[in-house]
């Protein structure tokens, strides 16, 4: 539910006529141990569809582009973020250069034109965020290919034009027929061509599957079913079976081009609820699984995906769908998948019953914390971080992601580590101003990957080395030319300690270099 994250909550009340909350915070977890965890994913949803995020307007101007870009990605990395999920396919077009849609009006205000002066937004996105230490998912809207029916906001060449047999009308948008095979493969081509062409670490899908229902409209889709049934005799099953015929020969072709990219999606909050099937959940709302045509359980038992990000944008001790029975379920259902929560922090300054404390969000993550099946959480969107909604930058800044953090490992993706880099040398600057690190890199792991980058590690004087402490981390770099570092964040008098390790691109991490003491005068 991102471009216009608030679109699927209002339906979510509409739907079921939702029109109070419970008082209940009964669910608030205790404090948590000050121990943080060194490996999780920490992510944050850029939105571009009409400029929710970036850029500020549609046709600013490329380099004014550039410099929010830098400023958004400056903030995130202060505050602990380590990975990225930009919107590069909003409707059917394109925040990239190589591509075979028609550049994005919300880039550079008219559609079908290229930035001016030019670049390639996703490849200065790419390289900004690993100069920061922070992975690239590139987000994909799968089915919508416009935002309204105004024709002057499509290119001329726009898919809508050039294959209008495509698509169906629904709630003012005109969206991708997924009964139709060619669709199918034509919205995986498009994402090929990121994967193939683009330094990407993830692709990622939104909620937006089938359509969130509008009153009592119909999917006119009905003679799409009768041309292209595929043995099923329910239209339901039907349409669950179209996205899956998405959803798995695409996670196919990413890892036969990249066996390293993360596929991942994001579905609604609700799998589906237990009055309405046997696996569902204690929660009465909009279902993925009924309302969308999402089977996301499927997905998960087939292994397509690499992680699952559910949008729990409910508070604890909601009266239909409490934030903790959610986590529980998806935490149970994930099959050995990561799974990281999707928080609302566009909701952290409601005045509802449960987003009123505004430490709400922040015991989200400690409750999420507390079960080992859950890797991390994901935030939308961008803006409401950046500006500190009710503190809540500042809460994972200083406190929840005070100290940095190493993405989770994908063992089913690559399992092997690299070799530990070599000749590590540490020295002081001659005016104790900082010390400077040199490393050999290290010979071609077993699999015959090269080191992708480096965790370079520092402990104070009596401090037993512990890799597994976060709070020891200096700097994760992912540049494997990067043989060098210089700490400029030390005391006079102190002594140190430093440790190198190697990461591959999967964040596998070898054993330590050589240790190296440096005491300052």
């Amino acid at each position: 539910m991102r471009n216009f994250r608030r679109i699927p909550v209002f339906v979510f009340f509409a739907f079921f006529a939702l029109h109070a909350y419970t008082n209940t915070l009964s669910a608030r977890p205790p404090a948590i141990d000050d121990r943080l965890p060194k490996r999780e994913f920490r992510g944050v949803w850029i939105a571009t569809v009409v400029n929710i995020d970036w850029p500020s307007a549609a046709g600013i101007g490329a380099e004014q582009q550039k410099r929010e870009l830098i400023e958004i990605l400056d903030n995130h990395q202060r505050a602990g973020i380590n990975a990225i999920i930009l919107q590069v396919r909003p409707t059917a077009d394109a925040f990239y250069a190589k591509s075979r849609e028609p550049w994005s009006r919300f880039l550079s205000g008219k559609p079908g034109q290229a930035p001016s002066p030019f670049y390639d937004p996703l490849e200065f996105a790419i390289e900004e965020a690993h100069k920061r230490g922070m992975e690239l998912h590139a987000w994909f809207n799968p089915y919508r290919a416009t935002f309204d029916l105004v024709s002057a906001n499509t290119a001329a060449d726009h898919i809508t034009r050039r294959k209008p047999e495509w698509f169906f009308t629904y709630g003012g948008k005109k969206l991708f027929n997924p009964g139709i095979p060619e669709v199918r493969a034509y919205i995986i081509s498009v994402i090929m061509d990121v994967v193939r062409n683009y330094d990407v670490d993830g692709i990622h899908l939104d909620d937006y599957f089938y359509p969130y229902p509008t009153g009592n409209a119909q999917i006119p889709d009905t003679e799409t079913f009768r041309r292209y049934p595929n043995g099923m005799h329910n239209i339901a099953d039907w349409r669950r079976n179209n996205v899956n015929l998405l959803v798995g020969p695409l996670s196919d072709s990413i890892h036969a081009a990249k066996q390293y990219v993360k596929f991942g999606i994001s579905p609604f909050g609700i799998w589906d609820n237990k009055k309405d099937h046997p696996r569902g959940s204690q929660t009465s709302g909009l279902s993925g699984y009924r309302q969308l045509y999402a089977d996301a359980l499927t997905w998960l038992e087939a292994g397509w995906v690499d992680y699952i990000n559910p949008q729990l944008y409910f508070p604890f001790g909601h009266r239909l769908a409490p934030y903790e029975l959610l986590v529980d379920w998806w935490a149970q259902h994930a099959n050995g998948r990561h799974f990281y929560v999707g928080h609302a922090a566009y909701r952290a300054s409601e005045n509802g019953a449960g987003w009123q404390s505004r430490s709400q969000l922040p015991n989200q993550v400690r409750y999420a914390r507390k079960n080992p099946a859950i890797q991390g959480s994901v935030y939308y969107s961008s803006k409401h971080l950046t500006n500190n909604i009710v503190g809540l930058r500042d809460s994972l800044q200083y406190n929840l992601y005070r100290y940095k953090a190493l993405p989770p490992q994908m063992p089913w993706l690559d399992s092997i580590a690299p070799e530990a880099p070599t000749a590590l040398e540490a020295r002081a600057m001659a005016n104790q101003a900082a010390v400077i690190l040199h490393w050999q890199p290290p010979k071609a792991a077993a699999d015959g990957e090269q080191a992708y980058g480096y965790v370079i590690y520092r402990f104070n004087q009596g401090e037993t080395p512990d890799l597994s402490n976060p709070r020891n981390i200096l700097h994760i770099s992912y540049d494997s030319t990067q043989l060098s570092y210089a700490d400029n964040l030390i005391r006079n008098g102190a002594q140190y300690t430093y440790v190198v390790t190697a990461i591959d691109r999967l964040k596998n991490e070898s054993l330590p270099s050589n240790t190296q003491l440096v005491a300052l005068q």
